[in-house]
């Protein structure tokens, strides 16, 4: 494959940054260049919910840049996104579509879940020490403007993932409100901090040991970057050494920290920020290691581009790490686990057998596997509004790695395993923010859970294999079992009715009893 000139766009809270790359089968991929406008529009949104005029002019002026400099790189593809402070920002259509006219550049928004991700895939896509250093228990911590996600990983697996609305920029904001001196810092941006952490540290620490803590930012990474580096360091530092960088700069004034690490002078209160949020974290999870390898969100983009054309690939799995988050929400609400597993079984044969029918992606029975184990997670506040209570579970609760319109998709279709299925004109509220192709992709799915829901109907687990076959205008399904299937068969109308008006396939089970 011909290698290509791609350009990553990241408008962020604090600044807007491009990062040219050449991807190439041979070399993978390789930082060209990178270029950072100061701009802070995050301060403007998160009290606001607006971007001023005078903003949107000065993101056009440097966008307008951009896309010259993308032209003399001879850039063939761009990605351009924008993050918690575009994400926030009430008036968000008009100005993409007017930034776009300007510039001719679009900008799409992440979801948080998004953005986290994408940051850390280009760690695990980076680096060959991710997956050693996720050998031991891992907490990566991802500081962007607005908030912070902090995942728990153990043996390599995810199992855990938070945000909490404890950005440095947000913080920064707070401070400035309040008119602390820079000698008050340390107190009340802590005082801030631990309020959050110790909820999360009820609910996901408790007995839990993390060794390694994985820093992602745009303040300390870099500063971490220089001072840790050469053989031994490369951004790594024990929790001593790390304190010792912190103490070297509460030392001295803003001239001379930005003079001494080679940063501007404006950066430096928001470094301060990062770093006490860092030792905050470093005292609630008691890791005695950090890691700060230097990545950005242009890295993740670029990294994300190059694994979809192959020029890269990944011995880790980051399907996995959206499933085991699954996972651990369902046990989080006590799920029961034999269940999801049948069911999730059953769905998955379903929608393996149909493809020819269903023109559905891998993608979407990705989703269908996240629907089947969390099924049931609304049980846990109420078993009368099982579906209502499992959706909102699902839409209030992050999923990493799922943008927001696929986590409604899985939202709708558990509830819509339990409750009457709504149809798109009917105006239902549960369809804002969905086109007519994720409605279909709702309703393809919904139908495909209330076969395999049917099917285990009384939730005994009694089929041993189920195999799917279509013979005229029928969903054979075989079932190999020996035990009573008598309330399933006649129950199972209620739940193939809506299989057929979607498919125009009459769901029917045979059984086979065994000896």
């Amino acid at each position: 494959m011909k290698g290509e000139i791609f350009a990553a766009i990241d408008v962020g809270s604090y600044e807007i940054a491009l990062k040219i790359f050449e991807l190439s089968m041979r070399k993978g991929v390789r930082e060209l260049d990178h270029v950072r406008h100061r701009m802070d529009i995050g301060s403007e949104t998160y009290a606001t919910g607006k971007i001023s005029s005078l903003h949107v002019d000065e993101m056009i002026r440097i966008l307008s840049e951009f896309k010259k400099i993308m032209k003399e790189y001879g850039v063939t593809h761009y990605q351009a996104y924008g993050t918690s402070a575009i994400r926030e920002t009430k008036d968000i259509l008009i100005v993409r579509d007017l930034i776009e006219q300007r510039t001719g550049i679009r900008i799409d928004v992440l979801s948080n879940s998004e953005q986290r991700f994408l940051d850390y895939k280009s760690i695990a896509l980076r680096h060959d020490k991710f997956e050693k250093v996720l050998e031991k228990p891992t907490a990566i911590v991802d500081i962007g403007g607005g908030s912070i996600q902090i995942s728990l990983f153990e043996k390599d697996t995810l199992v855990a993932t938070q945000n909490l609305m404890t950005g440095v920029l947000r913080l920064h904001t707070t401070m400035e409100q309040v008119h602390a001196s820079r000698l008050k810092y340390a107190d009340l941006v802590s005082e801030l901090i631990n309020s959050r952490l110790s909820v999360f540290s009820k609910m996901h620490l408790k007995d839990r040991k993390i060794e390694n803590l994985i820093i992602i930012d745009d303040y300390v990474s870099p500063i971490m970057q220089k001072v840790r580096s050469g053989a031994d360091g490369d951004g790594f530092a024990t929790r001593d050494e790390f304190l010792k960088i912190l103490s070297y700069a509460d030392d001295m004034s803003d001239f001379d920290v930005a003079k001494k690490l080679g940063m501007p002078e404006e950066n430096v209160p928001l470094l301060h920020v990062a770093g006490i949020l860092i030792k905050c974290i470093l005292d609630a999870t008691k890791a005695e290691n950090l890691w700060a390898p230097g990545i950005t969100l242009c890295d993740g983009i670029a990294y994300e581009y190059a694994e979809k054309k192959d020029y890269i690939r990944s011995p880790h799995d980051f399907e996995q790490d959206i499933i085991a988050c699954a996972q651990n929400i369902s046990k989080r609400y006590m799920g029961s686990k034999s269940r999801r597993e049948t069911l999730k079984k059953i769905a998955l044969t379903i929608f393996d057998s149909t493809k020819d029918i269903h023109g559905l992606s891998d993608r979407d029975r990705l989703l269908l596997e996240i629907a089947t184990i969390l099924h049931d997670c609304g049980k846990y506040i109420s078993l009368v509004y099982l579906g209502d209570c499992s959706y909102n579970i699902i839409m209030s609760t992050e999923i990493i790695g799922l943008s927001h319109s696929e986590r409604s998709i899985v939202a709708n279709v558990v509830r819509f395993n339990h409750e009457e299925f709504e149809y798109y004109n009917s105006g239902s509220e549960f369809f804002d923010g969905l086109s007519r192709e994720d409605y279909l992709r709702i309703s393809k799915l919904t139908a495909i859970m209330r076969v395999a829901n049917g099917l285990d109907r009384t939730h005994k687990q009694k089929f041993r294999d189920v195999m799917v076959s279509i013979k005229d205008r029928n969903l054979i399904i075989n079932v190999d079992t020996s035990a009573d299937i008598t309330l399933e068969k006649g129950l199972f109308f209620n739940r193939a009715s809506f299989f057929e008006e979607v498919f125009g396939l009459k769901p029917v089970i045979r059984q086979k009893k065994m000896m």
